[in-house]
């Protein structure tokens, strides 16, 4: 509703078309802005009261933003900057919402969970719409942003009596700044959430033609009103609540990879439909199940995005997520409108659909686990050093070495085995890792690694999940009977601050 009573707001305004498509650039350009940082944020901070303090803010800039317009005293200018402010506050906290949802389900309720968030967005972008069209009829676009205020009301008296389970208090503290970092590291270092993100792009990208060309289909090759556009999109919104029905019966027969790979073939039949099939009717049952593949396939991809990283990364790995596919769904909106203005709307949407059924050769390679195949459950099996001069958290790097004793025939499986301590390490906390056998005594291996700071290093031991142990102790238990690994710690000589003689 918010976004129809802009756009009509902005042709009042302005006859320029610019500052119009401008108005859905500003809606999504925070997202690419904030995405990671926002997420950071998340991870480090109380999450329910960010969440309270981005609703108190959208909900000021609402309420400007009605006020202004109230007394026409808005100009384009104005109304794009309130229009990204407004933006802003919902990118800041779209990574703590998402994050938030595993704390309040168990875990085999959380992939119905997401399809119920999905199944009511989809409603709401097919039903919001048409009201907000009725609405700025009736009273004029001030009367829908004031409305678009009073909603952040309902949301803050939910949020604000929600009472999470407490952090812990001993927990190291982290910076936003290193905390962006670790994420960075994270991503790139953890295969499954690779694997998320490289299957999110593959789809999204050729998914977002049939909703970039939906209302030029509709308006231009189908000549239907603004009424018979919003049946289409109500039938993609029935199909989404379809989607959210059967989605918990899906994953019970099936993977995430089938379901993805299966549902996208049916997404790109729906785009070869939305090409070629002229009868109204038969088109709204072909977008019934579009949007019952719509859900299913961005639901499957954001449950597994949640339930493959550890508790303490959530928000960060969200934050990337979302990054991936608003960016290639504005990026792909533009490049198949512009696809269609040169080339048609029938040849663009043949394009996409082949795309979307080349992309299904990502699972191949790019696997999407499910949520039973890792344990990130905190371990909590290791214990901070003890060291006779305790380093301050900010000193650093850290060099961290590991003394190995591995007998000569279990060689070749400890190399092997190590390889999996390697990503843990990079993906927890390590910048550079290496290992080394001595050429001296055969049965000798030392792992390296470097930590940036003390505080970081720290932080890499809280951050050990069950999964984590299970592979170190099949590492260990090729070592030499009656050996256990011997782990020293050097602190670089440029950051350690002298310490003042005794008295």
């Amino acid at each position: 509703m918010q976004s129809v009573a802009a756009a009509w707001l902005m042709t009042s305004l302005t006859t320029s078309p610019v500052p119009v498509a401008l108005l859905t650039t500003m809606g999504s350009l925070p997202i690419f802005l904030v995405g990671l940082p926002a997420g950071a944020l998340a991870d480090v901070v109380d999450r329910r009261w960010l969440v309270l303090m981005t609703q108190v803010w959208m909900l000021i800039v609402a309420a400007v933003l009605s006020g202004l317009t109230a007394m026409s005293w808005m100009s384009p200018t104005l109304l794009l900057a309130l229009t990204f402010t407004l933006a802003l506050g919902g990118a800041l906290s779209a990574p703590a919402w998402q994050a938030i949802v595993p704390q309040l389900v168990s875990r085999r309720q959380l992939a119905a969970a997401v399809a119920l968030n999905s199944a009511g967005f989809n409603l709401a972008r097919a039903v919001g719409p048409a009201l907000g069209g009725l609405l700025v009829a009736a009273a004029g676009p001030a009367a829908v942003f004031i409305l678009n205020a009073l909603s952040f009301l309902g949301i803050m008296i939910v949020i604000y009596r929600w009472k999470p389970a407490p952090r812990d208090p001993g927990a190291v503290p982290e910076r936003v700044g290193s905390a962006v970092a670790a994420g960075i590291r994270f991503t790139r270092h953890s295969p499954p959430l690779r694997a998320v993100l490289v299957r999110t792009a593959a789809f999204i990208f050729a998914g977002s033609a049939l909703w970039a060309l939906l209302p030029v289909v509709a308006t231009q090759q189908l000549g239907q009103s603004a009424l018979g556009y919003g049946i289409m999109l109500g039938s993609i919104g029935l199909g989404a609540v379809g989607g959210a029905a059967i989605m918990p019966r899906m994953r019970e027969r099936l993977s995430p990879d089938q379901i993805v790979t299966v549902l996208t073939l049916v997404f790109a039949a729906g785009t070869l439909g939305l090409a070629y099939i002229s009868n109204f009717l038969l088109l709204n049952i072909v977008l019934v199940a579009v949007g019952l593949a719509w859900l299913t396939i961005t639901s499957s991809l954001n449950v597994t995005a949640q339930t493959t990283v550890p508790a303490w990364v959530m928000a960060r790995a969200l934050g990337v997520y979302l990054l991936v596919f608003q960016g290639g769904f504005a990026g792909g909106s533009a490049v198949w409108g512009i696809v269609a203005e040169q080339f048609g709307n029938r040849a663009a949407l043949v394009v996409a659909a082949v795309m979307l059924v080349a992309g299904v050769v990502t699972a191949l390679r790019w696997h999407l686990l499910s949520d039973e195949d890792v344990d990130l459950r905190p371990s909590q099996h290791r214990s901070p050093p003890q060291l006779e001069n305790q380093p301050n958290i900010e000193e650093g790097p850290v060099l961290v070495t590991v003394e190995y004793r591995v007998p000569e025939r279990h060689h070749e499986a400890f190399q092997q085995a190590m390889q999996e301590m390697q990503v843990i390490r990079l993906r927890d906390g390590a910048t550079r890792w290496g290992l080394f056998h001595d050429a001296a005594q055969a049965n000798r291996f030392l792992e390296t690694f470097i930590v940036p700071s003390w505080g970081e290093h720290l932080r890499q031991l809280e951050r050990s999940t069950v999964a984590d142990k299970i592979i170190e102790e099949q590492a260990f238990k090729l070592q030499e009977p009656g050996t256990s690994p011997a782990m020293a710690h050097f602190i670089s000589t440029q950051s350690v601050r002298p310490r003042q003689p005794e008295a």
